[in-house]
């Protein structure tokens, strides 16, 4: 048999005739019997052992009886029917001459009562029990699923063997049989029903808590979560994979709730499930948050119970052997907020966490239970919940690095690959360099869009019934480019936003402009490499419409940071005062989760609400500025804040002026520099610039601008696109007309 254990008999199969084993106590050896004559036939040369394959599932070991005839075998009940005969069948028998490396390291077995179903129970001592076996079965040939009998201390007894595993192999899938030597150490198991407790069970290097030897996490489908996933191992199940008498011996308990934090899309869920699936024992128990709550009085608390009520059985019944009970929350923060935060007048949301509270750490806690929640809102969480002894394991699963997005994407393209549907220039390095800031789940989508590019290049949608070529789907690195434009990152920079800031691009106004430009770059640099200063804020201050919005805009894009916001009051007409500060307060604990961002607070008078008459500012808005411009952002997380004002004496009286690290004045343009901008547009005559430059003199940036659209239209409209193409230039008297008219409005 080449089959299932990778080993086939060493001689050519006799069959021979089934009996019963002679008497009751040769039954319980294990051994089957023959006569002496046939005992040859199997005997292994160089050795005392004689070792046949019956019926090409279970190789035992042979004996001599005087009362079995040459061509019978005899053998016991539950050999006769592992092999699925009865006495008086015919059996095909042959030599079975065990291989190198054959001895056993490692079996696991499962005991129960010879007689089934019985109101009886004992405890047996591993150490004892493994003793006794080891002695009897020396040498002798176990296969997975084989069920053997034997006595123990009067009682008759039948084990299963649920794995074996040689000495040095690597596969646990390789082969499932060997020989019992007296280092093979054993692992008892018993159902809870069995009436069977095992104590002392020391022989077990390690429990059986995981269903692998060990872990592939890009098999598992996580990628760039290594670090976050070995803290979980350390904090929540070294402890449970020793044997339970090393960790009473200890004096501890086991970590009974973690918690998973961080933005949307990282992988918390899918690294709790996972958790869930690399366990042994029972299936966890996935609960969505708001699926406990009940219309019903005393229903929701009943529901929270009902969660532990199998982990409480099976510790009464089995106590320390008893499986763990993994139960998942998902958005834990959806009905256990801090108590006496909600004004419903039910108080359902307290009494959830008091029962949580109690069958966590109650007065009859539980050991066997591992309590998973996972939120990105951990500031709503009820504190009482997140002490030591409850959900102590605070991991922050945070957006994935660059070799954690290169891993992401094998994982999500691996299948793509193998089936030869990925095309060849397609490089995921470069990929995971340019997706700075992707969540998992959003880097998911990027492949799913890459996807969906590259098979709507095989539809016609002139006839969507025509016959598709699955040959010719390739996956390019164009289709990935235009996914990356199409699914943006929510912790990403706003690049549209800040190209809106600066409709008219970036032009050359002069000196003055570009040293503020220069300086301001420097402070970019600085948040990039300083160890010192994790927050770095910069003011421009200066006339409205002098082009610092702009500026601030310019210095976000070149900066090429992961993670650029614009806070402006135009995202926040009719909000009260305490919505904008949620906001305002929102971008800020974004950007913390992203090494390196910069914020842009657009208008800062307009923020505050600031009028030069009547109720002046809001205070509320003002003190959320004042603490957020001071608040260092958490380790390794590096943060430049720049703010635009024209209305810096307002500023310097509320003190935010203070707050600024370093502040520029962005000024209106002179003549040098209206020339310059003037001539970087092409619209007027050479010997007209010099003219129109002396006539903007002291102009805000955005003005000219609105001049020179105006001038642009010419006397009776319709000019602009000669003038722009290069065709026409702006009349200077025209240009003097529309200037006057805005002189005249700002007199």
């Amino acid at each position: 048999m080449a089959g299932r254990f990778g080993f086939g008999p060493s001689s050519t199969a006799d069959s021979m005739v089934v009996v019963s084993t002679p008497n009751q106590e040769l039954a319980l050896t294990n051994f089957a019997y023959c006569s002496a004559g046939d005992l040859r036939k199997f005997s292994i040369p160089g050795s005392r052992l004689a070792l046949a394959l019956v019926g090409n599932s279970v190789v035992l070991t042979l004996r001599a009886h005087e009362s079995i005839r040459d061509g019978h075998i005899a053998l016991n009940a539950i050999q006769r029917r592992h092999t699925k005969v009865s006495a008086g069948d015919s059996i095909s028998v042959s030599r079975f001459v065990p291989p190198d490396n054959f001895k056993l390291a490692l079996l696991t077995l499962e005991l129960e009562f010879v007689k089934g179903k019985t109101n009886r129970t004992e405890q047996l001592d591993a150490v004892v029990l493994a003793q006794q076996l080891r002695k009897r079965f020396i040498d002798q040939v176990m296969t997975t699923g084989q069920r053997v009998s034997f006595e123990f201390c009067g009682t008759n007894y039948i084990f299963i063997v649920n794995q074996a595993m040689l000495e040095g192999q690597e596969d646990s899938k390789a082969m499932e049989r060997g020989m019992i030597s007296n280092d093979t150490y054993f692992i008892f198991e018993a159902s809870p029903t069995s009436g069977i407790k095992i104590v002392n069970q020391r022989e077990a290097a390690s429990s059986n808590i995981f269903r692998h030897k060990e872990f592939n996490l890009e098999k598992l489908g996580i990628g760039g979560l290594s670090a976050e996933f070995t803290d979980i191992f350390r904090r929540a199940f070294a402890s449970r994979v020793f044997p339970p008498h090393v960790v009473n011996k200890l004096g501890i308990k086991h970590v009974k709730g973690m918690l998973l934090h961080g933005p949307p899309g990282t992988g918390k869920t899918l690294m709790a499930r996972q958790i869930g699936k690399l366990l042994n024992g029972r299936e966890p128990k996935i609960v969505n948050g708001p699926e406990v709550l009940s219309k019903f009085v005393g229903e929701t608390e009943k529901n929270v119970r009902d969660l532990f009520a199998d982990a409480e059985n099976d510790q009464r019944a089995r106590g320390d052997q008893s499986d763990l009970h993994v139960i998942i929350f998902d958005e834990i923060d959806a009905i256990c907020k801090s108590r006496g935060s909600t004004r419903d007048g039910t108080g359902v949301h307290d009494s959830i966490v008091n029962q949580l509270l109690t069958k966590i750490d109650g007065v009859e806690s539980l050991n066997n239970v591992l309590l998973i929640g996972m939120t990105n809102r951990k500031d709503l969480l009820d504190e009482a919940l997140l002490r030591p002894g409850r959900l102590e394991v605070h991991v922050e699963i945070n957006l994935p690095d660059e070799n954690g997005r290169l891993q992401i994407l094998q994982i999500h393209t691996n299948k793509m690959k193998e089936n030869s549907f990925l095309a060849a220039d397609v490089n995921l390095q470069e990929l995971a360099a340019r997706t700075k800031n992707y969540s998992g789940a959003e880097l998911e989508g990027v492949v799913k869009s890459a996807v969906s590019f590259a098979l709507n290049r095989q539809i016609s949608m002139d006839d969507l019934t025509k016959p598709l070529d699955e040959e010719s789907i390739k996956v390019t690195m164009d289709d990935f480019l235009h996914a990356l434009q199409e699914i943006v990152p929510a912790f990403g920079a706003s690049t549209d936003d800040l190209e809106r800031c600066r409709l008219n691009g970036m032009v050359d106004c002069g000196e003055r402009h570009k040293h503020i430009y220069q300086r301001a770059m420097l402070l970019v640099e600085q948040v990039k490499v300083s160890k010192g200063s994790p927050l770095v804020t910069c003011l421009l201050e200066g006339p409205s419409g002098s082009g610092k919005t702009a500026m601030a805009a310019t210095i976000g894009i070149d900066s090429d940071f992961p993670y650029v916001k614009i806070i402006s009051a135009e995202t926040m007409i009719g909000l009260s005062e305490s919505s904008k500060c949620a906001q305002i307060v929102k971008v800020f604990e974004d950007a913390y989760k992203s090494q390196l961002s910069i914020i842009i607070l657009d208008d800062i008078e307009r923020l505050l609400e600031y009028v030069a008459i009547g109720p002046r500012f809001s205070n509320l808005i003002s003190q959320t500025l004042l603490v957020l411009l001071k608040r260092l952002p958490p380790k390794g997380k590096n943060m430049l804040v720049i703010g635009t004002t024209s209305e810096v004496g307002f500023l310097e009286s509320l003190g935010i002026c203070d707050a600024f690290s370093v502040a520029y004045h962005v000024p209106t343009l002179d003549k040098a520099d209206a020339r310059k901008v003037l001539q970087g547009l092409h619209v007027f005559a050479e010997d007209d610039i010099d003219l129109a430059a002396e006539a903007l003199h002291d102009m805000p940036l955005k003005k000219l601008y609105m001049l020179v659209e105006m001038a642009a239209q010419g006397l009776k409209g319709g000019s602009a696109e000669a003038i722009y193409s290069g065709k026409e230039k702006i009349s200077l008297n025209h240009f003097y007309d529309i200037l006057g008219d805005i002189v005249s409005i700002r007199h």
